[in-house]
């Protein structure tokens, strides 16, 4: 497949509801990509969700009925949509829209006029961060789903504690203490962050890792030192390769600080309430109702409802009480992705599904 054959496989959806400046576009980029036109918020929201969702939208801000800055929210808070790059439409250059355009998880704009070389530059950058990252993506989780191999009990842990990550994080926008962190961008590198959390259990000796029984003194703490091991793998990797990326910073956050306590009592620094960063705190709550309610080796998996009861135990002890608070509120969610990600015999099958969507994206 040559260059302008890939590009024409990508599919661009403009959303606009002046029919002029839709077909302006459309005549710009039908020699580069399939353009397909909506006239309405409503209208794209129903497109994308069609099942063959666009590769990149060009979304106009101010619509009759449903603003873009409104569609862009609906989208970047869906796990199925969130990855699709927003290029905003604007009428002049309004610093001020443009601002809100970036809040509402845009990833660029444009201005009018539309010039030629512009609008294909900006939506081919785009795409192709947006290969980039969906690369990056499939190569974390294809680590990482390999280290769960040591231990065959953790199963769909990954893509479990994913879900349970982002739906309490969706639910702490609507809290005035975490709105301004929480924001879409950050809560899609929470996501992307998230499976490299225990990456440091590599370290661990198998006769520690996979002890059926109660560990001993000095075998629990060879095992805290997991915290560390993975700060310091994703720190030389930084330092081996000479920069950085937003969501390593994240991670590094949630492996080095995921097994702290509200109260102080956790490891490795014995930090105390907001002293714990958000990642870890959120990370906190969905790693232990995960191994509550997941059989071992040495224990039969918890009831749903004991999970809670016990983690709602906790609060203010071990865990962030706001964070429970929304947790009790959200719990059925937790729950159906409990359930949609449950162990199986073909959680391998699951897996290379998984990642042959991801490339699949991104031929």
């Amino acid at each position: 497949m040559n260059e302008q054959q890939h590009a024409r496989g990508r599919t661009i959806l403009i959303v606009d509801d002046t029919a002029s400046r839709r077909e302006t576009l459309a005549a710009l980029l039908h020699h580069h990509y399939q353009v397909e036109q909506v006239g309405d918020g409503a209208m794209a929201l129903s497109k994308v969700a069609s099942g063959n969702p666009p590769d990149l939208i060009l979304l106009d801000t101010d619509m009759p009925g449903m603003s873009g800055f409104d569609v862009c929210r609906t989208l970047k808070s869906s796990l199925a949509t969130q990855g699709i790059p927003v290029i905003f439409l604007l009428a002049t250059v309004d610093p001020e829209h443009e601002a809100r355009c970036f809040e509402s998880g845009g990833a660029d704009c444009i201005a009018q006029p539309f010039y030629p070389a512009t609008v294909r530059a900006r939506v081919e950058t785009q795409l192709a961060l947006k290969a980039s990252m969906t690369a990056e993506a499939v190569t974390i989780f294809a680590l990482t789903s390999l280290a769960e191999t040591r231990d065959s009990d953790t199963g769909n842990h990954i893509l479990r504690t994913q879900n349970y990550v982002k739906t309490l994080a969706l639910r702490l926008q609507q809290n005035p203490k975490f709105a301004r962190v929480l924001t879409n961008n950050y809560i899609a590198t929470l996501y992307k962050s998230v499976p490299l959390y225990d990456m440091g259990s590599i370290g661990i000796p198998d006769r520690i890792l996979l002890k059926p029984g109660s560990l001993t003194t000095t075998e629990f703490d060879l095992m805290k030192t997991h915290t560390t091991l993975g700060r310091d793998a994703i720190e030389n990797a930084e330092k081996t390769l000479g920069a950085g990326a937003a969501f390593l910073a994240t991670a590094k956050e949630m492996v080095y600080s995921h097994q702290e306590k509200w109260d102080g009592s956790g490891y490795p620094q014995g930090l105390t309430g907001e002293q714990i960063p958000v990642s870890a705190r959120l990370m906190a709550i969905a790693d232990v109702y995960d191994a509550l309610i997941s059989p071992r080796v040495y224990k039969e998996g918890l009831p749903h409802d004991k999970a809670v009861q016990i983690i709602f135990q906790s609060r203010a002890s071990h865990f962030d009480p706001d964070m429970v608070d929304a947790f009790i509120e959200i719990q059925d969610d937790f729950y159906a992705v409990a359930q949609r990600y449950a162990d199986t015999d073909v959680d391998l099958q699951k897996k290379i599904e998984y990642l042959a969507n991801a490339i699949a994206e991104n031929p």
